[in-house]
């Protein structure tokens, strides 16, 4: 007699094609970006002498970078406390996401696998892993974390002057409208091509922007915005991250180019579930850390005499090699790759 048991074997998802739609920002959806109240960013610094010396208030507008009280009143989990603990400040968290992917084309000329790799794939990979399971302490809830079965693609033509979140926004309004899916239970994230710069605002003062050494303060950041029409809208953009400022280490499981691409995607997906307005976990307890979100206390670097890179731990997400940071695990009290 042949006896055969039959047991479940975890293997890495397959790639799920996306069905592909155009999408044109109108004048009524920079009309609506316009007029959106509520606007909160928090960013990820470049390793950059501006991304140094530009101050915390710069690259974030939310509580966690302006509202200024005590360390020692921050709240009391009733256990042992340590610096780089976050505390929760009564916001709303993310405890289930749907991403929607948002792909800037100059020109008709950038493919997805040429210009970031497979941002989806790594979304559904990462879903479907233990180290998503982080946030679970933090939101209460267990996802799940899930990948729109549609992405977008914004073909357009650049010129002389960076894009600024005025043009984020009304892109992701027009998403949004389209999709019909707004509110905490989604994130649209707008990946930036090589060579396009992205400033704060018009005054182009705090930027990415590789080109220009004196403005590039940061690499990438999330941030919601209340519309009029649509309600509550969750994003993050990242620009492209495969130069020196923003890049991962070389010699990463899928190249440098896709997982630069994936360790920032990861580090802006899990500040937004955990903090998606600056209202909910941050550090407010070290003045060292103060304000910092749970990646941001993870988010090494590595120095070489040429360069300077952020430093990503090798990981396996649903049965696939990754280099994507830590997040700070306030029960571990160290920044983990696992619950």
């Amino acid at each position: 007699m042949l006896l055969v048991l039959l047991c479940p074997i975890k293997l890495p998802s397959q790639a799920v094609p996306s069905k592909e739609l155009a999408l044109t920002a109108s004048s009524s959806d920079y009309a609506a970006a316009a007029e959106s109240k509520n606007q909160k960013i928090h960013a990820r610094p470049a390793h950059t002498a501006a991304g140094r010396n530009t101050g915390r208030a710069a690259i974030s507008n939310s509580p966690s970078a302006s509202v200024h009280v005590s360390p020692l009143a921050a709240p009391d989990s009733g256990g042992p406390r340590y610096p780089a603990d976050l505390q929760y400040h009564g916001g709303n968290v993310v405890p289930f996401m749907q991403h929607h992917a948002i792909y800037m084309n100059p020109n008709g000329r950038c493919t997805i696998a040429g210009c970031w790799g497979d941002p989806e794939g790594f979304l559904r990979d990462l879903g479907q892993s233990d180290f998503i399971r982080v946030v679970d302490q933090y939101t209460g809830g267990s996802g799940p974390y899930t990948v729109s079965n549609t992405h977008f693609t914004v073909n357009y033509h650049p010129n002389a002057a960076p894009l600024t979140d005025a043009d984020m926004l009304a892109i992701v309004h027009a998403a949004a409208s389209l999709t019909g899916q707004a509110g905490y239970g989604n994130e649209y994230h707008v990946f930036l091509p090589p060579g396009q710069d992205e400033c704060f605002n018009l005054g182009y003062k705090v930027c990415y922007s590789p080109d220009d050494p004196k403005t590039f303060a940061y690499c990438a950041y999330h941030g919601s915005a209340d519309f009029s029409d649509i309600g509550h809208v969750l994003y993050s953009v990242e620009p492209f991250q495969n130069n020196n400022g923003c890049s991962s280490r070389p010699g990463t499981p899928n190249g440098q180019l896709a997982d630069s691409t994936n360790n920032v995607l990861s580090h802006e997906v899990i500040e937004t579930i955990t903090d998606p307005d600056g209202t909910a976990w941050w550090n407010s307890l070290d003045l060292v850390l103060f304000g910092e979100e749970i990646a941001d206390e993870c988010s090494f670097l590595l120095f070489t005499t040429t360069n300077v890179y952020f430093d990503p731990s090798n990981v396996t997400l649903n049965g696939k090699a990754y280099a994507v940071q830590p997040e700070y695990d306030n029960a571990a009290h160290a920044c983990t790759t696992s619950p």
